[in-house]
C-alpha cells in the first residue's frame, strides 16, 4: 500500500491553472524529487499535500486515508515541512524552535522536549547551537534547524520545498549533505529542488512538472539520460549546464 497517493489533482487561483490532472504514488521510504520550471507548480503540489493550500478537485491520500478525513494537527503532525525561507521563530533558540510542535502538539513535557530537541539538533550538526538564535545563524545552520523541527515530530513523510535556494552557494553543500542522510537512512522525502547532483543522486524517482501537468516521471537516469520528451531534454539540459 502506497503511503502518498496523489489523484487528479486540479488547483487554480482565479482564472490561472496552477496544477492539471496530477497523479503520482509513493512508497514508504521512496525520495520523490520534483523538478520543473518556476510557476509550474512544484510548491503548491507540496502544499496540497499538507493542507496549507486546498485543493479543487481531486484527491490526496495518506497511508490510504482521505487527508481531509484527517486531523489537521495530526496531519502536520504525520507530514513534516522543510520551508524555502526557513519559518524559525526569531524570538526562540534552536532549542526552543524544535520544542515547540513537541510540547503544543504531541504534549511532551518541556524536559522530554528538550531532551528529544537536543537529540535531533545534534543529528543534524548542531548540538553546540542549541541555545543560538536564528539571527546568530548561518542560513545553512537555520535550514539545519528546520530540518530537525520537521524530524523531532516522527513524521512518516517530509516535505522539502527549495530547502536551498536561499542560500549561499557555499552553504547548499551542508544542506544536502543532511538530505542525503535522511535519505540513505530510509526517510521517506517529497522535494522540490533546482539541486540537480541532489536528484540524480538521491531520488528513487523523478518527477519534471510544466505548466501544472506532469510531463515525465520514472527513476532519475532515465530523465537525465535518456527522457521521452523534448520539453524534458531542453528543460534538464539548461539546468545541468547551469551546474
Amino acid at each position: 500500500m502506497s503511503l502518498l497517493r496523489v489523484e487528479n489533482v486540479d488547483k487554480s487561483y482565479g482564472d490561472e491553472e496552477v496544477l492539471h490532472d496530477v497523479s503520482f504514488e509513493m512508497d514508504r521510504q521512496d525520495v520523490e524529487v520534483i523538478v520543473g520550471p518556476s510557476g509550474s507548480g512544484k510548491s503548491t503540489m507540496l502544499r496540497c499535500v499538507n493542507r496549507l493550500t486546498e485543493i479543487d478537485d481531486g484527491a490526496i491520500y495518506l497511508d490510504d486515508e482521505e487527508i481531509h478525513s484527517i486531523d489537521e494537527n495530526d496531519l502536520r503532525r504525520r507530514v513534516g515541512m522543510v520551508f524555502q525561507d526557513f519559518n524559525l521563530f526569531a524570538h526562540r533558540t534552536a532549542r526552543g524552535n524544535v520544542t515547540l510542535g513537541l510540547t503544543e502538539v504531541l504534549g511532551l513535557s518541556k524536559e522530554e522536549a528538550q531532551a528529544k530537541a537536543d537529540d535531533y539538533l545534534g543529528r543534524v550538526g548542531l548540538a553546540e547551537q542549541a541555545d543560538s538564535y536564528p539571527a546568530e545563524l548561518s542560513g545553512g545552520q537555520k535550514q539545519r534547524v528546520g530540518i530537525a523541527r520537521a524530524l523531532a515530530m516522527d513524521p512518516e513523510l517530509i516535505l522539502f520545498d527549495e530547502p536551498t535556494s536561499a542560500l549561499d552557494p557555499e552553504l547548499i553543500g551542508e544542506v544536502l549533505e543532511v538530505m542525503r542522510d535522511l535519505a540513505e537512512g530510509g526517510m521517506t522525502m517529497l522535494c522540490v529542488t533546482h539541486e540537480m547532483g541532489f536528484a540524480r543522486s538521491a531520488a528513487s524517482t523523478l518527477t519534471f512538472l510544466d505548466e501544472g501537468r506532469i510531463v515525465e516521471r520514472g527513476p532519475p537516469e532515465q530523465l537525465f539520460d535518456t527522457p521521452e520528451h523534448d520539453r524534458t531534454r531542453q528543460f534538464l539540459g539548461e539546468l545541468t549546464d547551469l551546474h
